[in-house]
């Protein structure tokens, strides 16, 4: 596949595969047709007749050049399943067009500092696991690191210290930057307001912009209620102190916390009655 498309990849090839399209040809009538000298001419056709998309023989003193379909319909059949792969619903490509559009009716909106203050977000989730479990999921680091980023991101850093006034610090990259060789995608650091264990979590987040500056202060509020079948989450974001720059980071909230929250439902519906102690250590990124 690499030589054929290598091969198409020259516009002058190119060009010749289009008259062969029409008919078998004689080096001469390709050259004149083609505006091309003749030995430039053949070198171009050698080069097709290797990748295998044109087949030849001499008659006479001519040598005909013919066009293989079978190579392009291959390499047509490729790319139908590429674009097909690409379109598919609920996958990465609709969620990257979602936040697109999200992207830029935000950019619209952020005019001048304060656009996005008293913005407020909710999300609930009836989670298969019982209180005291989804608090572990909640607040221990460990734990956290495995649910709390979008799909195509990863933890590489995350202190959480779970009591009034501890500190939160996390940052994430890329899910396929194994080696941590790609710009750190996200870094957002709070602080812990309210605390009832099993109940209620209450803390301040504020994601940094590329200069190192504040892009705005999310006030979130994460409320549990015991059911019949596990727990109950609510969640509420409120932005204060929003900046014009901040609206790349505003467009992707819904999504984005919207996935993590997925991540955990489905977490807790793998294992909902685990009772196994884990270690509330910080989680860095060794690589």
């Amino acid at each position: 596949m690499d030589a054929l498309l290598a091969a198409l990849a020259d516009p002058a090839r190119w060009r010749l595969v289009s008259l062969l399209a029409e008919r078998p040809r004689p080096v001469g009538v390709l050259a004149e047709l083609a505006q091309a000298r003749q030995p430039q001419t053949t070198k171009h056709l050698q080069t097709l007749e290797r990748a295998g998309i044109v087949t030849s023989q001499r008659t006479g003193q001519r040598r005909i050049y013919a066009l293989r379909p079978g190579p392009l319909r291959e390499l047509a059949a490729t790319l139908g399943r590429l674009a097909d792969t690409a379109q598919q619903t609920a996958g990465p490509r609709e969620t990257y067009d979602r936040y697109g559009a999200s992207l830029h009716t935000e950019r619209l909106a952020a005019q001048e500092p304060g656009w996005a203050d008293g913005r407020s977000f909710s999300f609930r989730r009836s989670l298969t696991a019982h209180p005291e479990l989804v608090w572990r999921h909640l607040t221990e680091p460990s734990l956290l690191a495995h649910w709390w980023t979008p799909h195509d991101l990863r933890v590489s850093e995350l202190v959480f210290e779970p009591r009034q006034g501890g500190r939160i610090l996390q940052e994430y990259r890329d899910a396929e930057d194994a080696d941590g060789s790609d710009l750190v995608a996200g870094r957002a650091e709070g602080t812990v307001d309210d605390i009832r264990p099993c109940e209620h979590l209450a803390y301040r987040l504020s994601p940094q912009l590329p200069d190192g500056g504040l892009a705005f202060t999310a006030h979130i509020t994460l409320d549990l209620r015991p059911t019949t079948t596990g727990t109950d989450l609510d969640v509420h974001w409120r932005i204060t102190d929003s900046t014009v720059d901040s609206a790349d980071f505003i467009a992707g909230i819904e999504i984005g916390f919207g996935q993590s929250l997925d991540t955990l439902t489905t977490t807790l519906a793998t294992n909902p009655h685990d009772t196994d102690s884990t270690d509330s250590t910080d989680t860095r990124d060794t690589k």
